[in-house]
């Protein structure tokens, strides 16, 4: 991930080891030597005022962090200068290394949600030709109950509080007073007046006098479970893009300031404004102002491998999509049971409401609006008008969509403790041969080198880190409690899962449908 245009500056080195050995021996001359050069790397890098620069090295200056022996090019004012810049090109470092991960994951956020839009709109008009061309008795009153299921359904996969199961089976409670007098009793509708206090009956009831079979609970179950891994795959990169945030706006500790201080700037002080810093420096001065940044690797690396899980959940045999194309199967399904045990149903009603104006002539199932005699579980939908399949190019799109995202994912699962090697990379540093050591030049830097991390921070010697930073405290606790409740939803989604689909094989036996085949016992 190096930005360099060199792999390392000291391939570059010839070009500016001369210059530097040569300034530095004309800050040994006193007033022969003039602070120009810290004059125009002053002005290039926007460090501040450039009247703050003096024209010669002065003696006895006070300063605080670039302390050395001999005239020096700095005041106290000009470290002021130095602190404001260097805070603003560490920032500005960390966040073109951040830039990449960030934009992949909200990239694919609205990548993943416009694909999600388009199934669920395809989905939602693949219901409705259904409705039009086959059940044009109740379609008009039928199709403003579809658009608040696809509603529903595209809020909970954006997050909201919403609950699929509880949208599907209000969309049948809906459904069932305009079944009942449009397909079961289809003279009904015309006789009786279909007025609020008969249909408010007919959705109270609809569960207990089960119209549609087991193709409600069945359905919710297919959507709540496709569709959950989906809205937990959203809410995941968004707890992503909150830590990325965060971490862009992180707050430097003041010992970090003096440390990057000391690092970029003080070499400038005696006229070497072209030396690097040694690479194992400039790691111990980053590992130390970022600490509490390399405390998120280990939830950083729980995260990303949930990420991948999810991925693969919403990917796994286009369970999404065939979850939602299947709507039409069932409420066509749920339609066919219903007048299939038209008679039975009546009066189960007649019964509890009270509303039918005949009694059932016999216990025999009335004549579906469609014919039924030739469904199999393999036939096409009955008499219904063309609908357009779902373009192969949009599930083509969705699973490159998906291996895109799970192979740049792999080159960030260790990001935040890889962050510090990537700042002291390529132009930064110097690997070896003269740098500069925070406080002379030197062939190689002698201090030991520490690790990431809080702990680790005990024994560098270049920066003191008092305490972790607050904020990406809490940032690494949020993180945690979402690995933590996304991993028991997960569980609590399987167990979910099996109860459902025990619910649906009762249901089968109970209404004996034979022809049905719950999908976990597929």
């Amino acid at each position: 991930m190096s930005r360099g245009t060199c792999p390392r500056v000291n391939s570059c080195g010839p070009l500016w080891i001369l210059p530097a050995v040569v300034l530095a021996a004309s800050v040994i001359g006193g007033d022969a030597y003039s602070c120009h050069e810290v004059r125009t790397a002053f002005q290039v890098r926007q460090v501040g005022p450039l009247h703050r620069v003096p024209e010669t090295p002065g003696t006895d200056v006070d300063l605080l962090v670039c302390k050395h022996q001999g005239p020096s090019c700095c005041t106290r004012k000009m470290e002021e200068s130095y602190q404001f810049a260097v805070k603003r090109e560490t920032l500005h470092n960390i966040h073109s290394y951040s830039y990449e991960l960030e934009h992949l994951l909200s990239g694919h956020l609205d990548a993943f949600q416009d694909m999600f839009q388009y199934l669920l709109s395809f989905s939602q008009g693949h219901l409705s030709s259904l409705l039009e061309g086959t059940y044009a008795s109740l379609s008009r009153h039928a199709l403003p109950h579809v658009n608040q299921l696809f509603s529903s359904l595209s809020l909970y996969l954006r997050g909201a509080n919403v609950s699929v199961e509880a949208s599907v089976h209000q969309f049948f409670n809906n459904l069932f007073p305009l079944a009942y007098t449009r397909l079961i009793n289809p003279g009904m509708y015309g006789s009786v007046m279909m007025g609020s206090e008969m249909g408010d009956c007919l959705r109270m009831i609809r569960q207990d006098v089960n119209p549609f079979g087991p193709h409600p609970a069945v359905m919710a179950q297919e959507l709540a479970g496709a569709l959950g891994a989906g809205r937990q795959l959203g809410l995941a990169l968004e707890e992503g893009l909150e830590v990325m945030n965060a971490t862009e706006h992180i707050s430097l500790s003041k010992d970090c300031m003096k440390g990057l201080v000391k690092m970029v700037y003080c070499s400038h002080c005696r006229g070497l404004t072209l030396i690097k810093p040694c690479v194992g420096y400039c790691l111990n001065v980053m590992r130390g102002c970022l600490a509490s940044v390399s405390e998120l690797d280990q939830p950083w690396r729980r995260y990303t491998s949930l990420l991948e899980q999810l991925t693969h959940a919403t990917a796994g045999h286009h369970s999404l999509e065939l979850a939602l194309l299947g709507v039409r199967g069932h409420v066509n399904e749920a339609l066919l049971y219903a007048q299939l045990h038209g008679p039975l149903i009546t009066a189960t009603v007649d019964k509890v409401c009270g509303l039918s104006t005949r009694e059932p002539t016999s216990m025999q199932p009335t004549s579906p609006e469609v014919t039924t005699s030739t469904m199999t579980p393999s036939s096409p939908l009955p008499s219904a008008s063309p609908s357009k399949p779902l373009p192969e190019q949009w599930l083509g799109q969705l699973a490159h969509l998906r291996k895109e995202f799970l192979m740049y994912l792999q080159r960030y699962k260790s990001f935040f403790a890889a962050l510090p090697e990537m700042l002291c990379e390529g132009e930064n540093v110097v690997d070896d041969s003269t740098c500069w050591s925070g406080n002379d030049v030197v062939e190689s830097y002698s201090g030991r080198v520490v690790g990431n991390g809080l702990h680790a921070q005990r024994q560098n010697p270049e920066v003191k880190v008092r305490a972790p930073n607050p904020t990406l405290v809490e940032v690494k606790e949020s993180l945690e409690r979402f690995n933590q409740l996304d991993q028991l939803n997960e569980d609590s989604d399987s167990c979910h899962m099996e109860k459902r689909c025990d619910q649906a094989v009762f249901l089968v036996y109970r209404y004996a449908n034979p022809l049905f085949i719950p999908p976990c016992q597929r």
